[in-house]
């Protein structure tokens, strides 16, 4: 019977999890302000991407959500005309 020792964190693993809170602190902040401005004036349909593109920077569910809402938006074609 093998009895293993846990393993001590090292400072680039306490650096990668203090990122990760900081990561996480910032961008459910920006997206909880971006669902209040849905009730609220102001611009969320640009707010809400951007706390969704912070937190998918280290979170693969947010990173899911926001390439789910790339392919759900429309892609607006520039229609030339030539004007006379």
């Amino acid at each position: 019977m093998s009895i293993t020792t846990p393993r001590r964190r090292t400072f680039k693993d306490r650096l990668r999890f203090f990122r990760r809170v900081v990561v996480a602190i910032v961008g459910f902040t920006i997206l909880l302000i971006g669902v209040v401005m849905i009730a609220l004036p102001g611009p969320s349909i640009l707010v809400i991407p951007f706390g969704l593109a912070i937190l998918a920077t280290e979170f693969i569910w947010a990173r899911k959500v926001l390439e789910e809402l790339k392919r759900r938006i429309p892609k607006r074609r520039k229609r030339s005309s030539p004007k006379s």
